[in-house]
């Protein structure tokens, strides 16, 4: 489950909205998905693309540094860009210590933020 504030979810699962201009970091909890004992020990990421998006939601700078493991349990994935009104697909790729490999994925929806 996502354990950031601003997550929403719908009938086909948690999102979160983004605006364009934020560089903002958003994390999975696996806990609820890791048996016993088990801890994430590496995970990857993917982002869908939109054709002909001249501006597409990314890494802001590398999977090395914009993607982390907190406490074994939660994945941290920093993001940057997009465009408005595109709706992204963030695919997040775990193996475990125990040799068990899971994914889950969440979207992201830009749209301009406003107080």
């Amino acid at each position: 489950m996502a354990n950031l504030t601003g997550f929403r979810s719908d009938r086909d699962g948690i999102y979160a909205t983004k605006d364009p201009d934020s560089n903002i970091q958003y994390g999975l909890d696996f806990t609820d998905y890791l048996n016993a004992g088990d801890s994430v020990a590496s995970a990857t990421v993917s982002i869908s693309t939109v054709s002909g998006d001249a501006s597409p939601l990314e890494l802001p700078t590398d999977a090395n540094t914009d993607v982390n493991i907190s406490g074994g349990t939660v994945v941290n994935v920093r993001l940057t860009g997009g465009s408005i009104q595109n709706v992204y697909t963030i695919k997040i790729t775990i193996v475990t210590s125990q040799g068990d490999t899971d994914a889950r994925s969440f979207r992201i929806i830009c749209q301009e933020k406003k107080l």
